[in-house]
């Protein structure tokens, strides 16, 4: 496994490779945004020789973290990120997340505490990239838990009321059922549902398509159970709600 830690401390950033070399991993470090951003993508589209995780801080200079972390999802969108920063606002927190990173850890930190969760994140990431499938052929009237899909009509009917669905929207809660529990990245998404209209749209319009699609669908959009999201990978179209 090789991982990219992206530190402008020398000290810490040479103290973080010796421990993660000890436990086997390859390790690679970068003082700054763009030497990062040129081993990502260096190693990306080498194929087998791609980065597996980044650790980040985000007062880097010349380019944040925040920066680096939303370049690396263009790149990628599975590749975990753990953030490793002195910044302990919770809306410095929050922005991370929205671009992209998986986790995030406050210095002074426990390296056991962060050695655990590199190895828990790489353990998720050997299980969550996704694999093709062939898509299922649906009738034209397809049910899921209080909702009715009507292909030919553009229509949803949940608990007995009727709603219109865009083709835009019709044509991606039709994607969803037919990889029903596949991982679906956002740039799947877009070269799929999209075709060759996606180099004119971002991915931040697959965020806004499911939204609207989880207000028809599901009966708390706030906590979907239907169209969930898989943090740092994309989303998951599940027909019945997990039990517990």
């Amino acid at each position: 496994m090789k991982l990219l830690v992206v530190e402008d401390e020398k000290a810490l950033a040479q103290g973080l490779k010796f421990n993660f070399e000890q436990e086997g991993y390859s390790v690679l470090t970068a003082e700054d945004g763009p030497t990062a951003l040129n081993y990502f993508r260096e190693c990306y589209e080498t194929e087998k020789d791609n980065i597996d995780l980044v650790i980040l801080d985000l007062m880097l200079p010349g380019m944040s973290g925040y920066e680096i972390a939303k370049e690396i999802r263009r790149i990628d969108e599975v590749v975990p990120i753990l953030v490793l920063s002195a910044r302990e606002l919770s809306e410095d927190k929050a922005y991370a997340f929205d671009c992209g990173t998986d986790q995030y850890m406050t210095k002074p930190f426990a390296l056991p505490e962060l050695l655990s969760r590199v190895k828990n994140l790489l353990k998720r990431k050997s299980v969550v990239r996704p694999v093709p499938v062939e898509t299922r052929k649906l009738p034209a009237l397809y049910h899921f838990g209080n909702v009715t899909v009507d292909f030919e009509a553009f229509e949803v009917e949940v608990d007995g009321e009727r709603k219109s669905l865009t083709n835009l929207e019709l044509r991606l809660l039709k994607y969803f059922i037919e990889h029903e529990g596949m991982v679906l990245t956002r740039t799947q998404i877009l070269d799929d549902v999209w075709g060759e209209q996606s180099a004119f749209v971002t991915t931040r319009t697959i965020d806004n398509f499911v939204l609207r699609l989880r207000k028809l669908v599901e009966s708390n959009p706030a906590e979907p159970v239907h169209i969930v999201s898989v943090r740092g990978a994309g989303y998951r179209f599940m027909p019945e709600e997990a039990s517990e």
